[in-house]
């Protein structure tokens, strides 16, 4: 009975749970507004772990299933939070492990991840602030009117991906240690 198990009803069930728990972990962090940092991390490990046995493509099908739960399950409430998970951070670990599995040279793809967590903070500050209606206080959005949000997302926020890209590669060695016992 053990030894006869289908690999991939295993991919499955593992992308389904994987994607159950990022999914409620990002609906109730959202929708409680204080917890959305923590939704969205919960669902990062979540979908990590299907990528510590390479089921690349149940960690991709768990990504898109984790965005549709969330919405399904109130998130659309506050779709604009959403947003940044669904654009970068939800799929950045797949990126990750498929620049480890075909060999990309790191710089090149920090270079090209670095630019794509740029264009999501201005993604999502134009969404939180400007459609979500978010009011920031009168001296930082004098600050950082017109040209000198680019300058500051695209200097301190590369500088912000250098060390959560180098967190993220961390975090999943450590997932896939946690892992490694799963037998398929």
């Amino acid at each position: 009975m053990g030894k006869n198990r289908n690999p991939r009803t295993f991919e499955i069930a593992l992308s389904g749970i994987c994607c159950a728990v990022a999914a409620g972990a990002l609906a109730l962090g959202l929708l409680s507004g204080y917890l959305t940092a923590t939704g969205y991390l919960i669902g990062i490990v979540a979908l990590m772990v299907p990528l510590s046995k390479q089921l690349y493509r149940g960690a991709f099908l768990a990504y898109v299933g984790t965005v549709i739960l969330a919405i399904v399950l109130g998130a659309v409430v506050r779709f604009w939070d959403l947003v940044p998970f669904a654009m970068f951070f939800g799929i950045h670990p797949l990126v990750n492990a498929l620049q480890l599995k075909y060999r990309i040279n790191k710089w090149l793809a920090y270079a090209v991840k670095a630019l794509w967590f740029d264009g999501t903070l201005i993604a999502a500050y134009f969404l939180i602030y400007v459609v979500g209606g978010i009011v920031l206080p009168e001296p930082v959005a004098a600050f950082i009117a017109g040209w000198r949000l680019y300058v500051i997302i695209f200097t301190a926020g590369t500088a912000v991906f250098l060390l959560y890209d180098y967190l993220i590669f961390s975090l999943q060695t450590g997932v896939n240690k946690l892992v490694y016992r799963i037998k398929k």
